[in-house]
């Protein structure tokens, strides 16, 4: 796969020396906060570069974790990822997680935008979701910024850290994406 890039991002292949650039955010509790996972040891994160790397080799490929990078710079911000769930159905999923010092730029709008041109238009998925927090209002106006559609609040449907959380459920349809690009 070739990078996907917007205006000021590059999203790219992770690769095996990215793990010093994703312990940085994957350890600070502020910034997965919202996450099931984290915050990550350095075992951890090396173990999630291993998997996204992994992922690269999948036949057909129905998973892509990439690096959020400012492009022209090649600094690593943060982490992405696009996931076919449902291949028969032409359904699939996505999220991310930036560095907290990117926070506040529209670079979370940017890689959902450029994740969902990926998803309809290269992997031509009918519908595409993600979920989140409903106490994470930053990436709530993100989804719905993109033309994501809520559609359910999930009762404790994950536990994150010991603790029970709801998750909300957004969405938007093909035909949607292309009637507001």
């Amino acid at each position: 796969m070739t990078a996907l890039s917007s205006e000021r991002l590059l999203l790219r292949e992770f690769v095996e020396q990215d793990v010093a650039s994703v312990h940085s955010y994957a350890r600070d509790p502020e910034v997965v906060k919202y996450m099931p996972w984290g915050p990550n040891t350095e075992n951890d994160s090396r173990d999630f570069i291993q998997r996204a790397v992994g992922y690269q080799l999948e036949q057909p490929r129905t998973h892509y974790e990439l690096a959020v990078t400012l492009r022209g710079k090649g600094i690593l911000i943060g982490g992405c990822g696009i996931r076919v769930t449902n291949p028969d159905l032409r359904e699939g999923n996505f999220g991310y997680c930036l560095n907290k010092q990117y926070w506040g730029n529209g670079y979370a709008t940017e890689v959902a935008e450029t994740l969902l041109e990926f998803g309809f238009g290269t992997k031509k998925l009918h519908r595409i979701y993600a979920t989140c927090d409903p106490e994470n209002h930053a990436s709530r106006r993100v989804l719905e910024k993109n033309g994501l559609t809520r559609e359910g609040h999930l009762r404790e449907n994950l536990i994150i850290r010991d603790v029970w959380r709801d998750g909300l459920v957004y969405a938007i349809l093909d035909r949607e994406w292309r009637a507001n690009p």
